[in-house]
This record gives C-alpha cells, structure tokens and sequence, in this order.
C-alpha cells in the first residue's frame, strides 16, 4: 500500500475506493439476467455511495470543498468510454468476487482507521468496515444457500 501522509489523503483514498465499489456492483448489476440478484447488485452500488458521501462529510469538516452532488450516472461519465468483453460468469463466481472485495475493503477501512489522527475520522472508517463486513456476510449467505442448492 502506498504510504499516505495525512487524513485527507487517507479519507480520499477511501472516496475512491468507495466510487470503484460503486461502478463494481453497477457492471455486475448490467450482467445479471435474475432481477432479484440485480437488485442486489443495484442496493449495494447504493450503499456503497452513501458511504462515499460519509467520507466527504469527514473531508468537509476538515474545511475543505467536496464536490458532493455527482450521481452514480456521473461518476461513470467521469469514465473514458470502456465496453467491458461479454463473457459467461458464474453465480458462485460473481458471489465469491463479492466476497473477496468485501474483505479487502473491511481490511483497508480498519487499515486506515488506525493510520488517521482524527477521531472522528477514525469512527467513520471503522463504522465503515462494520457495513463492509455486513456486504460480505450478505454475498456468503447467498454462496451459502446456492452452494446448498436451495
């Protein structure tokens, strides 16, 4: 992981990586036919803005401007045009991938939060890695019950 200097630029780091959560679930929400598991998708792409506007609430009481107002339409606009290959994905395998990014997240977010001097940073960032670890529990239910064949 790079080495990150200040709050903002930790808080910043994980605005991104809350955007790319965003777009994540958006390109797998795209590629699902079932609508409840689209839904799914489409619910977390949500959640995972509602994060990204927690984080620039922390960035803004620090005195600094945050553009705040960008919709997930805009964040993808922000994109250079990219098509994505059309390619088969398994349920299990689009599960596992959730999982996996979860975890990752949950394990930055507590990263971070020990790496912040502000407390109220660090609150955020943690209170952030609880709502991580509840994405993933969700995505191994649902592996749990596919795996099962209910």
């Amino acid at each position: 992981m790079v080495e990150l200097i200040d709050d903002d630029e930790i808080l910043e780091l994980a605005v991104a990586r809350e955007v790319d959560a965003n777009r994540f679930y958006l390109a797998l929400a795209a590629r699902v036919q079932n609508p409840h598991i689209r839904k799914l998708f489409e619910e977390l792409a949500a959640e995972e803005l509602e994060h990204k506007a927690q984080l620039e609430l922390e960035i803004m009481k620090t005195g600094r401007v945050v553009n705040t107002h960008k919709t997930s339409l805009e964040l993808q606009d922000d994109q250079p045009d990219y098509t994505p290959p059309e390619f088969e994905i398994d349920y299990k395998d689009i599960l596992l991938m959730g999982i996996q990014k979860e975890d990752a997240s949950f394990r930055l977010y507590v990263d971070l939060a020990g790496r912040v001097a502000d407390h109220n940073s660090r609150e955020t960032l943690l209170a952030l890695a609880e709502e991580e670890a509840r994405h993933k529990l969700r995505f191994q239910v649902e592996f749990d019950q596919v795996s099962k064949g209910k």
